[in-house]
């Protein structure tokens, strides 16, 4: 699946039908002596912490980006939390109230980033 100089064409596929298989699963191209290795490390199901299976290989995207269970901060009070409990937990803590250093009201958390334009 590479270019190949046409002098050396000839040598280079006999050492590629020797040395060389194509993953049925992902159709890398993989030293046959790495196949076995390839296929457990890459191919083999996982269960994620949220219970859902998938290829190894995919684990990280999955944890990082769409797991429900991945841990975000929040941005009210930066604690660690699941993402799936993110929304719930924000309604909450963005319902608290701190009082404005400008004009002493108490201002929502949630509302604190627009309330310096309606200060006063």
């Amino acid at each position: 699946k590479k270019d190949i100089p046409a002098v050396n064409f000839i040598i280079h596929e006999i050492h590629c039908r020797r040395n060389i298989e194509i993953c049925p699963y992902c159709s890398d191209s993989i030293p046959k002596s790495g196949m076995k290795n390839h296929i457990e490390s890459e191919h083999v199901q996982v269960t994620c912490k949220c219970r859902m299976k998938m290829e190894n290989s995919l684990l990280k995207d999955h944890e990082a980006s769409t797991c429900p269970l991945r841990p975000v901060l929040c941005q009210f009070c930066d604690i660690q939390l699941a993402f799936n409990k993110l929304q719930e937990h924000e309604l909450y803590c963005g319902a608290r109230t701190e009082p404005c250093g400008a004009c002493g009201r108490n201002v929502l958390l949630k509302e604190l980033k627009e309330h310096p334009r309606v200060c006063g």
